[in-house]
């Protein structure tokens, strides 16, 4: 085979390495909104917890 007919099928297959890596991080990106949605309720009740409570009515 010649050289630069190898050379062009190397580099077919890290395109082909490179597009599946893209499809598998792609496939992966719900995971983060998960860990931001809960990121974010946790910051909510930890400002729950920060502010002071409302004075209730004497008995």
């Amino acid at each position: 085979m010649h050289t630069q007919t190898r050379l062009a099928e190397y580099r077919i297959a890290e395109l082909h390495t490179q597009a599946q890596a893209y499809r598998l991080a792609k496939a992966a990106k719900p995971e983060r909104e998960l860990r931001t949605r809960i990121g974010w309720t946790l910051v909510e009740v930890g400002l729950r917890l920060a502010t002071p409570a409302t004075a209730s009515a004497p008995l």
